[in-house]
């Protein structure tokens, strides 16, 4: 079985694990706005499991601390779910995130919806589908005419006048701005032509390495708030910006504008 056959395997796999156990687990705190369901491990289980058994060389990173750093040339990037504040309330908007880098590049990215039964798959060179259907960006020029997505990071709390004179900057020059609670379904959701730019601070790199193939491979643009692309691992998700390419510049210069306030 090849990589981009095991990552649509893992896909199914866990989201039937998070359809299962929809409804019916509790969860417990990692952080004050952080948590972690049955479900998330179950799902990590599976996908690791797989892995291991197809690819014993391969490195991994998974959100619910497993790790294997042995310099492998591939390197999985696994959100077992992405949306777990969701997810634990009976929230239906939630998924599976797995990317898969080749020394430190994208090579394939999966996000799995179980709720609406939808599978956006991502190879290099090789385009984004939808269920097997090719996808595309958006062809929107303008912030003014743009539905952008938000999230707001783990420590909102205690940073929210940061994060919402953002909001409001954007707010006040789109069309409209929505929150979904799922960064990986927003960037798919971005690659799908269903928004126009999506914007967040302190993302994780498994919560991003599946949509920052989805986003370029469907015509898109990912870059920080400065414009550049992601140089490493580290890098992935700090700040986080996925646009259409048309409305980059503008959705950079509120941001730039706002670092400066």
């Amino acid at each position: 079985m090849t990589r981009r056959e095991s990552l649509a395997d893992v896909m199914r796999r866990a989201g039937r694990v998070l359809s299962r156990l929809f409804g019916r687990v509790g969860y417990r705190r990692k952080r004050r706005a952080d948590l972690v369901t049955a479900a998330d491990l179950e799902s990590q289980r599976e996908i690791l499991g797989v892995v291991r058994r197809a690819f014993p060389g391969d490195d991994y990173r998974a959100e619910e601390d497993a790790v294997k750093d042995a310099g492998a040339e591939h390197l999985w990037l696994i959100d077992p779910l992405d949306g777990t504040t969701n997810y634990a309330h009976g929230y239906p908007a939630a998924c599976v995130s797995v990317g898969v880098l080749r020394r430190g590049r994208p090579l394939l990215g999966g996000v799995l919806d179980p709720f609406r039964g939808e599978l956006f798959l991502a190879e290099q060179g090789k385009g984004a589908t939808l269920n097997s259907r090719s996808i595309r960006v958006t062809k929107t020029n303008h912030v003014s005419d743009a539905l952008l997505i938000t999230g707001f990071a783990y420590d909102r709390a205690e940073r929210a006048d940061f994060y919402l004179a953002r909001f409001k900057a954007f707010m006040t020059r789109c069309h409209d701005v929505r929150r979904s609670g799922s960064a990986a379904l927003d960037l798919a959701w971005v690659a799908a032509g269903r928004a126009d730019g999506f914007w967040e601070y302190g993302l994780s790199p498994w919560d991003v390495a599946a949509g920052w193939l989805l986003v370029g491979e469907a015509g898109g643009k990912v870059s920080d708030f400065s414009g550049r692309p992601w140089r490493d691992v580290k890098s992935l998700g700090a700040e986080t910006l996925a646009t259409n390419g048309r409305v980059h510049a503008g959705m950079l210069a509120v941001l730039r504008n706002e670092r400066r306030t």
